[in-house]
C-alpha cells in the first residue's frame, strides 16, 4: 500500500528522527528555566528541520558518574522532529551542537543528550563560549 497516496500526499515530510531532552533542574538539582530552553530547541530544530514538538514531562535520572554514581532526578521534556534527511546538514548539526553546549554549560548540566540516527548521544564536555 502507497501510504502517502493513501493519505493524500507525495512523500513523507520527514523520516529523521532527533529527539532532545530538556532537563527541569541543574545537576545540583536546582530548577532551571525549563521553558526558555523548550522554546530554545523548538526554535533550532523548527528553523534547520522545518518542526518540532515538545513532549510532556517525564519522570527521568541519570547517573553522575563525577559525583559518585549519585542518581539524579529529573522532569525531562523531550522536544523532537522528524527532519527529512537532505536538511541533516553540517550547518545544520553545528546549529544543534551550538544549542546543545550553551545548554549543558548555561544550565549547568552534568550531561545533555540527544538521540540521532537511533543513538543517544550524551554529550558532558561543552564548546566555551562564542565571542
Amino acid at each position: 500500500m502507497d501510504i502517502a497516496q493513501a493519505l493524500g500526499t507525495t512523500e513523507p515530510a520527514g523520516t529523521y528522527p532527533i529527539a532532545i531532552f530538556i532537563p527541569s533542574v541543574d545537576r545540583d538539582g536546582v530548577p532551571i528555566d525549563q521553558v526558555y530552553w523548550i522554546k530554545e530547541a523548538l526554535t533550532v530544530l523548527g528553523r534547520r528541520f522545518g518542526g518540532a514538538t515538545a513532549m510532556p514531562p517525564g519522570a527521568g535520572v541519570w547517573r553522575d558518574d563525577e559525583q559518585g554514581g549519585e542518581l539524579k532526578s529529573d522532569e525531562s521534556v523531550i522536544v523532537f522532529c522528524l527532519a527529512k534527511l537532505s536538511e541533516v546538514t553540517p550547518t545544520a548539526l553545528k546549529d544543534v551542537r551550538r544549542f546543545l553546549h550553551r545548554m549543558g554549560r548555561d544550565a549547568h548540566q552534568g550531561e545533555v543528550g540527544v538521540v540521532m540516527e537511533g543513538q543517544y548521544f550524551g554529550i558532558r564536555e561543552y564548546d566555551a563560549p562564542e565571542p
